[in-house]
């Protein structure tokens, strides 16, 4: 299993937190793999990806607000243009 953690959050989280206030990452359609060194959170604004780790794969899309573990190995598979709100470390 992941630990891959997808959740909707309110626009009052979202304010709570200050997601908006984050910087922003882009991506075209695309396959890669990625280990994450650090935990990542992120609000998808708009696109499509679907992430593979071990057995599982998800499928991460506008409007989910993810948590990606530190120490993850994954392969994102962007399959529609990623734009997105992202912070490091927990």
């Amino acid at each position: 299993m992941s630990n891959i953690i997808i959740k909707q959050l309110s626009d009052v989280e979202i304010d709570n937190v200050g997601i908006l206030n984050w910087p922003i990452w882009t991506c075209e359609v695309s396959e890669f793999p990625w280990q994450y060194d650090v935990e990542e959170s992120c609000l998808i604004l708009e696109g499509e990806v679907y992430v593979a780790a071990g057995s599982e794969t998800l499928k991460i899309k506008a409007g989910d607000f993810v948590i990606f573990p530190k120490g993850l190995a994954c392969v994102w598979q962007v399959t529609k243009p990623i734009r997105k709100h992202y912070q490091f470390g927990g």
